[in-house]
């Protein structure tokens, strides 16, 4: 993922006549190219010198690292930063940088309290709108309503007769449809659900408009496609606010080989300037050329492997749990394709030199993404992750580190299903829920990320709730299953070196001489703030392989 630059320097001496004056042998300062930070407070991550107060950035590399005053003769445009915080740069390991781009063209479903609500919301959509023209909306979840049941055809129709409408709940598990909806996707009662998937029914078997996992794709053919110049759009936009929140790289999971093409013309042209790690959508078109191909570790934009899904969410009741849900006994979830399906696939991808990237959220998914990477992987263990790992039985916990799996954790997801997660689950299987500490302690390597659009894309969202276990409002007071809460310098680990190894890179994640040049300026020392200021924190300066790309306030 970083960019290595060799500069070749060729010195010529040169005999000079007598009677001229020898060269001047002190290094002009205007001259170089080299960037020397000063009066920072500097968290280095690394073993061997924890902080400093400055360091020297040459092109896309850091080449010192130092305290007090700049060591004589180190050259290059010296920038005080005042006081300010300097961290390796911050990575999200795993996020939808196309969604994040898209969100604004979409209604902003997070936080509504009641299904009536979204209905105004579409309403008003609805009237500033073409009719027949969709109305797209995203950030549902019936778990904040008074009524907390999955919603209808009924307010939907009401409120946009004319358009055909699609709401994407909050964990992407689930959309929300109209009866004009519906009737394009041509679901009826006689509609079969797919394997993986649920058609929500009234007691008659008619389709109540919302579908779950595999189901979605009865009707996404429907929906209009994005043009190239739509995506660019998006990922300009997505580009613009990782790098206003610190990130100086992300994991993007599930793209799609068009918008891969994207991505590659943003790079050629220099407008990339952010580290993607591109995770293959497993089910796009074109995908099975693009698994083909095999990964490209060159430059910014990096295919690294192919993002999978054995099962669904804990919200929508489509993680695939060892035993039934405590508040639906009549099912256990959903596992996408059955066990031949996914092995074959497994296969394949690594057959083309990519990682598995597989979305597992229950108990039992967990357990099927970790057999398919042990039957699969061979002796080269290359990488694997799981993404999610939310839910983990605590027998196959240590099978991360024993098959060196990645465990791709995201900390706002527990603080976000906390208040109804137990119910889901029931007491017992609890100890293995967003077991972060239990994890970390086992071996394993944590990466943290924010699945956005899922949740919000800052990264101290995810640092204050690795901390925490607690909401925004400090609730509840402790944290949730506090025994399972990091220290600031884990999460920072998990949002910064964490991210980088788990993609095979070693030079890059921390502030020492040699690393890549990423690096995140803030506002405070996350170390010494209380834990509900770091949700306050402002980036100064994002830095990535040398270059300044965000300047804050």
């Amino acid at each position: 993922m970083v960019r290595t630059t060799l500069l070749a320097l060729a010195l010529f001496a040169a005999c000079a006549p007598a009677d001229e004056p020898a060269p001047d042998p002190d290094p002009d300062p205007a001259a170089s190219t080299a960037v020397v930070y000063t009066n920072a407070t500097v968290i280095t991550l690394d073993e061997a010198q924890p902080t400093a107060t400055g360091l020297r950035i040459d092109g896309d590399r850091i080449t010192h690292v130092f305290d007090g005053a700049v060591p004589e003769g180190l050259d290059g445009r010296v920038v005080d930063l005042e006081g300010a915080v300097v961290l390796p740069g911050l990575v999200d390991a795993h996020l939808h940088l196309r969604g994040i781009g898209a969100a604004s063209r979409q209604l902003d479903l997070k936080g509504t309290e009641s299904a009536g609500q979204i209905a105004v919301m579409v309403t008003d959509a609805a009237a500033a709108a073409p009719a027949g023209t969709w109305i797209r909306g995203r950030g549902w979840d019936q778990n904040d309503w008074a009524v907390q049941e999955f919603p209808d055809t009924a307010l939907l129709d009401a409120a946009a007769p004319d358009h055909p409408v699609w709401l994407t709940r909050v964990d992407g598990h689930a959309v929300w449809l109209n009866q004009r909806a519906l009737d394009l996707a041509q679901i009826t009662i006689q509609t079969v659900d797919p394997e993986g998937g649920e058609i929500l029914r009234g007691e008659d078997g008619t389709p109540t408009g919302v579908l779950v996992d595999n189901a979605i794709s009865l009707a996404s053919d429907q929906l209009p496609t994005t043009s190239a110049e739509g995506l660019k759009a998006d990922y300009e936009r997505a580009i613009g606010l990782a790098h206003s929140v610190g990130l100086v790289g992300v994991h993007d999971m599930g793209t799609a080989p068009r918008s891969l093409a994207v991505l590659r013309d943003l790079e050629a042209a220099g407008a990339l300037n952010l580290n993607v790690a591109a995770y293959l959508s497993n089910s796009a078109d074109g995908t099975d050329t693009a698994i083909a191909q095999g990964p490209d570790k060159d430059g910014l934009l990096q295919v690294r492997g192919v993002k999978m899904f054995v099962d669904g969410a804990l919200g929508s009741r489509g993680a695939a749990l060892l035993a039934p849900y405590a508040d639906r006994p009549e099912t256990s979830g959903l596992l996408m394709a059955e066990a031949d399906a996914l092995l074959a696939r497994a296969s394949e991808i690594q057959n083309a030199g990519l990682t598995l990237a597989i979305h597992a959220i229950g108990d039992r998914g967990n357990r099927v993404a970790l057999d398919l990477i042990e039957q699969t992987q061979g002796e080269s263990r290359p990488g694997h992750r799981i993404e999610h790992a939310q839910i983990v039985d605590l027998a196959d916990l240590p099978r991360f580190a024993a098959s060196g799996v990645t465990a791709s954790m995201q900390p706002t997801h527990a603080t976000s299903d906390m208040p109804w997660a137990p119910a889901r689950l029931g007491p017992d299987r609890l100890d293995g829920a967003y077991a972060w500490r239990r994890m970390l302690t086992s071996g394993a390597l944590l990466a943290f990320g924010s699945d956005a659009p899922v949740e919000g894309y800052s990264p101290w969202l995810g640092i204050y709730a690795a901390v925490t276990r607690a909401d925004a409002a400090g609730e509840p007071a402790g944290g949730w299953l506090p025994d399972q809460k990091l220290t600031v310098l884990e999460a920072l680990e998990g949002f910064t070196s964490a991210p980088w190894r788990a993609i095979g890179v070693t030079d890059a994640g921390r502030i020492a001489p040699g690393q890549g040049a990423h690096l995140t300026v803030v506002d405070r020392d996350p170390r010494t703030v209380p834990p509900e200021a770091l949700l306050e924190t402002q980036t100064l300066r994002t830095i990535v392989a040398g270059a300044e790309v965000y300047l804050g306030p």
